[in-house]
This record gives C-alpha cells, structure tokens and sequence, in this order.
C-alpha cells in the first residue's frame, strides 16, 4: 500500500491510498508499478507539486511548508529536484548574446554570478564564481545543452578586469560591450563622492544628493529650482562641473556613430583629467583603460540593465526569506523567479513556463 499527499478536499488535508502492483521483469526482478498521478519526489501527487512550486514562486519557502503543513526541508527538496531537472533539458543552442552580472548572496562583498539570454531576458546559469572562472563555467553550460560557445557573438558585463580575462579566454570570437549603465554608475559614484566633499564648507550642497543623481527629466520643480541654482555657479562648484561631466558621458554613450563616440570620449577623458574633479579623473582613466568595449556599445546596443531588474526580484525575495544559507537554494530561487524554464515535460500540470 502507497500514501500519497493530494490537493486539500476543502480545508481537510487530502491522502491517496494505493494498492501498487508488482511485475516481474524479463531479467527476474520485481518491480512496483508507479502510477501516472504520482510526482517526482517520494509521497506527492504531480497536482500537490504543481501547487508547491506555484507557491514557492511567489512567497518563501518557510511560509509554503507553514500553509501546506510539509516540512520546509521537502518543500526545499522539491524545487531544487524540479529545478535540476528542467535546467538539465533547457536548449541553449540559440544563446548568441549572453549577459552577465553579480549579485550578493549575503551581507558584505559575497556574490554569485548569474547569466542570461539578452533575446529571451532569461537566467540560463547561476555560477558560484565571480572571476574568470565564470565565464569558463558559463561556456562549459552552453556546449552541455546543446549550444556552441564558438557562435556566441556579443555579450555584455561589467568592467570586471576578471569577466574580460575570462571572456578573451573562454569565449574567444565574443564582442565585448561593457555596459553603459555601469558606466555611468561609476559617474554618479564620483559625482556623490565630490558632492560629499565639497558640502563640508559648503552647507548648501547638502540635501541635494537625490537631486544629483537621478535624471534631470524626472526632478520634479523643487529639485529643478535647486539643480539649476547650482548650474548658474558651474564655474566655482566642483560638483557642479562633475554633474555636467556625468550628463555629457550620457548624451556620448547616446550616439550610434562608433568613431564619433570613441572621439568624444577620448575628449571627454582629456577635460576631465585637465579639470580639479579628482573623483572624476578616476572615471576618466577608467573610461581611457575600456575604450573599446564601451564604444561597442554604439554598435551592439547590447547592456545587463534587464538582469538588474531581475537581481531585484532575487533580492527582494531574499528579504522575505530573511537570507539564504546554500547556494543551491539560491540557485533555485532565482530560476524559479527568473529562469523561464519550462516545467512542463516533467509535470504536465505546470502550465508551460514558470514566468
């Protein structure tokens, strides 16, 4: 006799009772037949799985194990069994353009790399790396599923001296586009850095971070009152000039022309290393020291930004969860938020992809 967990009849929990039979096989021995209905983890119906993973995608593991009354380790179980099993048939012979990016698995400089398919906005790999190894993996990923490492085109990461060393080793016919929001990232990092600075004998500089940094087209009156008093004394606040900087490295990484954007930048570099912005001349000799691959962005248009959208669903449900211990459950997670992987041909109860 086999007990099975089954959906709740109404509030009452819900149990099957099978009376299994035994076949001889040709070789003499016995085995015990499974019935359809039966799920991929010992005592579940494929329905009560489908149900769990539907769960799990929305809220934390211990809350699902609370609802359902399983214990939170089967509920762990489960998604990773169903998890390693559709990463383990996901096709990646069509991956051209990958993307990848960290994000932080726990407080302090702790990360784990993720991977994606920029033409579907996919996780196709979580990596415990997060140096040149990563990419080695990443490589390794695609030739496993059914892809060719050598027909990658174009991908897009950060200025991670490490990604590159990688990506010139592992994925040698690759352009590399180093993303031009990172880019300014590293400009609004300067611009906050010279802010602070300056507003120790200039008090009217404080408040004005939020202002700084976000996007002039979307201050609301106040913030444009105050952004434009600072402009009108451009000539004698630093950081007025490192915020003009920063705007003119966003309307270069605009332009779609390849030569005038490596002209301009190579300008642009030049005035900031002549000006007294000294957290601004660290970018400029970033900039000087990634020339290349930022200019492809010109051509390739190719950027990470969507996986940071995807980091924050990961994050977010980090917080929920209140963290994770292993990197197998943060693995799981974050291809049940943002893997579309396609569960289907292991549970035809879940409806195509989880997405």
């Amino acid at each position: 006799m086999k007990r099975y967990r089954h959906l709740n009849f109404f509030q009452h929990e819900c149990f099957l009772e099978v009376r299994v039979p035994r076949v001889t096989l040709p070789d003499g021995n016995v085995r015990q037949v499974e019935p359809a209905f039966v799920g991929r983890l010992a005592g579940f119906t494929l329905l009560f799985e489908a149900l769990i993973l539907a769960f799990c995608r929305e809220i934390p593991f211990r809350a699902v194990a609370r609802l359902t009354g399983v214990s939170l380790h089967r509920v762990m179980s489960l998604c990773e069994r169903y998890v390693d099993l559709a990463v383990a048939q996901q096709d990646l012979s069509e991956v051209r353009e990958p993307a990848i990016d960290e994000t932080s698995k726990a407080r302090g400089h702790d990360y784990v790399t993720i991977a994606a398919d920029a033409s579907r906005r996919a996780v196709i790999a979580v990596i415990e790396e997060r140096d040149a190894k990563a990419i080695d993996r990443l490589a390794q990923e695609i030739l496993a599923h059914g892809g060719d490492p050598g027909a990658v085109t174009s991908i897009s990461i950060d200025m991670s001296p490490a990604f590159i060393k990688g990506v010139a080793r592992s994925l040698p016919n690759v352009q590399v586009t180093l993303d031009k929001f990172h880019v300014i990232a590293h400009a609004s990092h300067a611009l906050d850095l010279m802010r602070r600075a300056e507003q120790k004998t200039d008090p009217a500089l404080k408040g004005l971070c939020w202002t700084l940094l976000k996007d002039s087209r979307h201050l609301n009156a106040v913030a444009q009152d105050d952004l434009d008093a600072l402009m009108a004394n451009v000539t004698t606040k630093r950081t007025a000039r490192a915020w003009v900087y920063r705007e003119q490295l966003r309307e270069i990484l605009n332009r779609k022309q390849v030569n005038v954007v490596r002209m301009m930048l190579k300008q642009g570099c030049t005035n900031v290393s002549r000006s007294k912005v000294e957290p601004m001349k660290a970018v400029a000799r970033l900039v000087r020291s990634h020339l290349e691959g930022i200019c492809a962005w010109a051509q390739t248009r190719a950027t990470n930004g969507f996986l940071e959208a995807l980091n924050g669903l990961f994050q977010a449900a980090k917080r929920k969860a209140r963290g994770y211990g292993r990197f197998a459950t943060i693995r799981t997670v974050i291809f049940l938020i943002a893997g579309e992987i396609d569960f289907s041909q292991i549970n035809p109860h879940m409806v195509g992809q989880l997405t």
